[in-house]
This record gives structure tokens, C-alpha cells and sequence, in this order.
């Protein structure tokens, strides 16, 4: 991964704190995370092949991180990070700009409409009461 692009990604993850009465195992740097998320990412292989020799932890770690960081935040505001700053050099064209339900969350089937009139034909009475 790049210097450039490391150095804006880095200040957004979380630091979590090390309890020092149970310190437990060193976390593996989150550099070297994120390269094993996106190496999984890129080449589309289940985390739990991703090679060990890679030096990016095994493939829970990389997934518990990911995991982690979407819960905290941290994938919007990057990709609001960029937005803002083109915006703010006049640089975004909003009329070319596309809206989807990964962008947007859509209402599940949609709204509800009246019920329905059964178009079967009704039960025939009884004949022996």
C-alpha cells in the first residue's frame, strides 16, 4: 500500500487500548491488515486461505478487523473523505452523480397496496344440514 494513502486512512481507524494487567497477544499493525482485507478483497479467496506468508495475519484476524472497522464507522467517512474535498474545490459534477441501493438502503418490497379480492369462486353450501 502506498505512504500517500496509508497516511489518510490511518488517522480514521480506531486505537484500541491495552489493558496492561492483561495485555494478552500483541495486535498485528493495521497496515499490514488492510493489505491482507484487500488482498482477500482483490483476488475474491475465503479468509481462511489467506497464505500466512504474507505477513498479514490469518485470515479471522483480517476479517474480525473489517469486521470492526465497518462497525465503527470507519469505511463511510472514508469514502466521505474524498467527496468533501472535491466538493469543496468545485471538482464534483453532481449531474453525472448515480444512486443505488449500496448508497442508499431501499424499502423492502416496496409500499403496501390494498389486499387483494379473491377471484375464486366462492364455497358451494352444504347440502345436508
Amino acid at each position: 500500500m502506498p505512504d500517500g494513502l496509508w497516511q489518510r486512512i490511518e488517522p480514521l481507524l480506531p486505537r484500541p487500548e491495552r489493558n496492561p494487567r492483561h495485555p494478552g497477544r500483541k495486535r498485528i499493525p493495521d497496515r499490514q491488515v488492510l493489505c491482507g482485507i484487500l488482498f482477500v478483497l482483490h483476488t475474491g479467496i475465503q479468509w481462511e486461505f489467506l497464505p500466512q506468508q504474507l505477513g498479514f495475519g490469518s485470515g479471522m484476524t483480517c476479517w474480525r478487523r473489517l469486521e470492526e472497522w465497518n462497525r465503527v464507522g470507519v469505511w463511510q467517512r472514508l469514502h466521505e473523505l474524498p467527496l468533501a474535498e472535491l466538493q469543496a474545490a468545485g471538482k464534483l459534477d453532481w449531474s453525472r452523480a448515480v444512486i443505488d441501493s449500496s448508497h442508499v438502503r431501499a424499502a423492502r418490497r416496496g409500499p403496501k397496496a390494498a389486499r387483494a379480492r379473491s377471484t375464486a369462486p366462492a364455497q358451494a353450501r352444504s347440502t345436508t344440514s
